[in-house]
């Protein structure tokens, strides 16, 4: 058994081709990391612009907008609640690095899902790449992330991104595939090409699937965020990874609470976005 076991050894040969791409492709992953690096600290320095007091006043009248009074006022508490325990900095990098990994996220995983729902093979191919990518544990992702970008936000930002993508692109396919097929027929009696008959038709019937989609991204950007804290990500993941390696029950709460505030006005906003868009349809 042994002997086989080193005949084929899985891990090994993982390892071999994460060196060679890490020596052969290193002008490609310096190429990432600046772009990603540099939309990070554009959107970490954009939150950042404002005085606080005002950010929470726009972060409350998004709420109010989009959602409702009852998540506006949650927000405006939240938020500065947050502010009071000295975690406003922190927290704005988290909601960088999260607003930069699911901007991303959707931008790669929107068109791909578009791309299965029209095509079966690909859709075949795609499908177990991103039963492996849901199921692999997280921690795993953190290893040729940092071997590829080294420590910092950028790996952090890369390992979030695969680990919140599948949600992106299996509930795109679904949304479409799940169109009436009369909407389809009379699309095309109104002679519809196929790029018309999806943008007018069959995006937005699926948008609130879509949006569905859009929210789980998040969700899960926001759990793998705290993680990245390991390889110095940033933000409220290093708050939370100093409070349990020095025991600061204190530290580990208060950090923990700011990361449930975020993700409660994330998941209200994008949920509230995907009731509107339910009910134009």
């Amino acid at each position: 058994m042994n002997e086989f076991r080193q005949l084929i050894d899985v891990g090994g040969g993982f390892e071999t081709i994460v060196r060679w791409l890490q020596v052969n492709l290193r002008f490609f992953f310096d190429g990432i990391r600046t772009g990603v690096n540099a939309f990070l600290s554009g959107t970490n320095s954009l939150l950042n612009l404002p005085p606080v007091l005002i950010m929470i006043l726009l972060l409350t009248f998004l709420a109010w907008y989009i959602a409702s009074r009852g998540v506006a006022i949650f927000t405006f508490l939240g938020f500065g609640l947050i502010w009071y325990m000295g975690l406003w900095t922190a927290t704005m990098s988290t909601f960088s690095l999260v607003l930069t990994s699911v901007f991303i996220a959707l931008v790669i995983g929107i068109p791909v899902g578009i791309w299965c729902s029209k095509n079966d093979v690909v859709w075949d191919v795609v499908r177990p790449i991103l039963d492996f990518m849901q199921t692999l544990p997280a921690f795993v992702y953190l290893i040729p992330a940092v071997l590829f970008f080294r420590l910092g936000a950028v790996p952090g930002v890369i390992a979030t991104l695969i680990f919140s993508l599948p949600p992106a692109v299996r509930l795109t396919n679904l949304g479409i595939r799940q169109v009436p097929k009369e909407i389809k027929e009379a699309a095309l009696s109104f002679g519809s090409t196929p790029r018309q008959m999806l943008i007018k038709a069959e995006l937005p019937v699926a948008l609130a699937t879509i949006m569905a989609g859009v929210n789980q991204t998040i969700m899960l950007a926001l759990s793998m965020v705290v993680i990245a804290g390991m390889i110095g990500a940033g933000g409220l993941g290093n708050e939370v990874v100093r409070g349990v390696t020095q025991l600061r029950i204190d530290v580990g709460f208060e950090s923990g609470i700011a990361i449930v505030i975020l993700a409660i006005f994330l998941d209200r906003i994008t949920q509230a976005l995907g009731t509107a868009s339910q009910k134009q349809t």
